[in-house]
């Protein structure tokens, strides 16, 4: 587990509230205000998506930015009629900005591939693994939005603890430190929880004062759906599948270790 370093202080505080979904709820999340460091994605930050067991899009989808999937093959990235480069390292396709990539491509890809893999599983573990120090007894499902995440208390640099299921059901900040141009773009935020994430329709997340969607990142154990335009910022790293619904977005990264799927979806590389 990781250390807090000498100059680093960590202070721990429980943020309880309550949230009507299709019912009431009460949740405890645990927050770390400690300065953390980024989770380094080494080469698994050269792909816009990377997933284990495929990719696929209902057309048309608009990606920025380069796509792999490994150990699966090629053909396990459906819906995008790709077209091979003629050194058949990459493939090509309307609906993507970028070069799609595969374990069965020609050498050096594989190889590359494999280590961004291990990359992407490495990062995984580093950003389940920040500490909080103590363990979060929240129970029930959980939401960020309304008083919690929303306009009235935004989320600022730190870690972030569920147990449970997450549910965006508002609008929600990450509100950086920075108070003038260039300040707070080095502000890191971790949203970890051991079960899954869901975005509720036509929410937002905002960044706000110098936050960057590069040093936002979401550890999620479980699958992550996005509803209907619905938008997203920061880096999923996902232990199992991804869903962008009709219309949805993400300015970030999508790290999947099982499949990602989109339906007429934006997806976006973050700048940085």
């Amino acid at each position: 587990p990781n250390q807090t370093k000498p100059n680093q202080t960590m202070m721990f505080s429980f943020n309880t509230c309550r949230f009507a979904l299709v019912f009431a709820v009460a949740c405890n999340a645990l927050v770390s205000a400690t300065q953390e460091d980024p989770v380094e994605l080494l080469s698994a930050g050269n792909y816009v998506i990377l997933a284990k067991t495929g990719i696929s899009t209902v057309p048309d989808s608009v990606i920025t930015g380069d796509i792999g999937v490994s150990p699966i093959a090629g053909t396990a990235m459906t819906g995008f009629s790709l077209t091979a480069d003629s050194t058949n390292e990459f493939s090509k396709s309307a609906q993507l900005v970028g070069k799609a990539f595969a374990a069965s491509f020609a050498a050096p890809i594989p190889t590359h591939l494999t280590t961004a893999v291990g990359a992407m599983e490495t990062a995984y573990t580093d950003a389940a693994s920040r500490l909080n120090g103590v363990l979060n007894l929240g129970t029930g499902q959980l939401g960020l939005g309304g008083n919690f995440g929303g306009e009235f208390d935004k989320l600022t640099p730190g870690v972030y603890t569920f147990n449970t299921d997450v549910v965006i059901n508002d609008t929600i900040y990450f509100r950086g430190t920075g108070t003038g141009v260039g300040e707070g773009d080095s502000d890191v935020f971790i949203i970890q929880t051991t079960g899954t994430l869901l975005q509720v329709k036509n929410t937002r997340v905002e960044l706000e004062n110098g936050a960057l969607a590069k040093n936002i990142f979401w550890q999620v154990a479980g699958n992550v759906a996005v509803e209907v335009g619905a938008h997203m910022e920061g880096i999923l790293l996902v232990k199992t599948d991804v869903l962008f619904m009709t219309g949805s977005s993400i300015n970030g990264r999508v790290l999947a270790q099982t499949a990602c799927n989109l339906q007429m979806a934006t997806i976006t590389a973050p700048v940085g």
